[in-house]
């Protein structure tokens, strides 16, 4: 088969590898239709994620057909078109009976957070993902989920990861009706939260980036205000003084890692990694919000420390919440929403490309080019 295979920092290449097989009674083999690239590939492709091999196949927002059972499976059949959360959760682990699905043990048991993830390199789980013609799914009676008729197949792809994401991120924040919620992030998770802190009764949001085109973007996909970061001296001061002097109810960082906005934070975290990644963000969300108020972390950091200033966090009496998303939790919601009309996530995706076409379209990503905002590959002889 055709796969995503990674050679090293912004080195990418399709090739061929093995098919996958049924390693596990429980296991299933997809035929991949829609994969996405998602922000936090990027932190792969940029070589700051560790432990990520050589020969390591990305890609864990996919959708696709099954065409090979376990012999134990019974809640899928040769022919389902499925989507496919990026957490790979067991369903049983002491965990996942709370729901907590990013942070399965049984599929990542030598690691103390974070479970098994698509294409996320050894760190969690070392399992390949679906940037390539065909996918492993483990645990194929538990995590996917059968596409209903009524959804757009690009809908689908969205609800693996970069919709709920968006989701989980607005919903811890806690936000009360009439809140004000400022997102860090114009990405496609930051454009999801801004969005689904509307349906959870926000009064007011506010959308804090630097490229104009996706400020434009998210304005009308998400009816919010807008902040170029880069027009601002301080970025608590720039928040007070458009909340009297109060400061946001709700802060939200969709960035992680890769943040700029400050030269110091990207040459500890980025350039020179003192630290996991630049937590410029983690420092505008806590000193940005009110006293008292809430600050809800999706966006990505490595698993050492970080400079942040809990101090403040501290002394303002802060909630932080934090996770990666448990996909599976918020599918019957979120597939509420898209039938009803309240959200239309395919229209982030801007750029449909073949998986052949995988390099290219990872630099086109990473380097801001063509007003991309979500890019999908289709691998080779898809034809829906």
């Amino acid at each position: 088969m055709l796969a995503l295979n990674y050679r090293g920092p912004y080195r990418v290449r399709v090739s061929q590898k093995p098919d996958p097989m049924i390693e596990h009674p429980n296991d299933a083999i997809i035929q991949v239709l829609r994969a996405c690239i998602c922000g936090s590939d990027l932190h792969l492709y940029h070589g700051l994620v560790p432990d990520t091999r050589v020969g390591h196949t990305f890609g864990h927002e996919f959708v696709g057909t099954v065409v090979e059972t376990g012999s134990s499976v019974q809640n899928l059949k040769v022919g389902d078109r499925v989507l496919v959360p990026f957490n790979i959760f067991c369903g049983t682990c002491y965990w996942c009976q709370r729901e907590l699905y990013s942070n399965c043990h049984n599929t990542n048991p030598q690691a103390t957070a974070v479970g098994g993830i698509y294409g996320y390199s050894h760190t969690t789980g070392g399992y390949d993902g679906g940037q390539a013609q065909f996918v492993r799914v483990p645990f194929a009676d538990i995590g996917p989920t059968k596409i209903p008729d009524e959804l757009l197949l690009e809908d689908a792809v969205l609800l693996t990861d970069a919709y709920p994401t968006g989701y989980q991120a607005a919903e811890m924040g806690d936000i009360k009706e009439g809140d004000t919620v400022v997102v860090f992030g114009a990405g496609p998770v930051g454009i999801f939260a801004a969005k689904s802190a509307w349906l959870l009764g926000a009064g007011r949001v506010i959308v804090v980036d630097h490229l104009d085109y996706r400020l434009e973007f998210v304005r009308k996909f998400a009816q919010c205000e807008t902040v170029d970061f880069k027009s601002v001296d301080d970025m608590a001061i720039h928040i007070k003084k458009m909340t009297e002097w109060r400061g946001a109810d709700v802060c939200i960082d969709c960035v992680g890692a890769e943040a700029e906005g400050s030269k110091l934070q990207r040459l500890t975290g980025v350039k020179l990694k003192l630290q996991a990644g630049a937590a410029t963000v983690l420092h505008w969300a806590i000193n940005s919000v009110r006293k008292g108020g809430n600050v809800s972390i999706v966006g990505v950091y490595g698993p050492t420390l970080n400079a942040v200033p809990m101090g403040n966090a501290l002394n303002k009496g802060l909630t932080l919440r934090m996770n990666q998303a448990s996909v599976k939790r918020h599918l019957p919601r979120l597939i509420e929403h898209i039938t009803a009309g309240r959200i239309e996530p395919h229209k982030v995706i801007t750029h449909r490309m073949p998986l052949e076409e995988a390099a290219d379209a990872y630099h086109l990503f990473s380097s801001k080019l063509d007003n991309c905002i979500k890019p999908v590959l289709i691998p080779p002889g898809v034809n829906v």
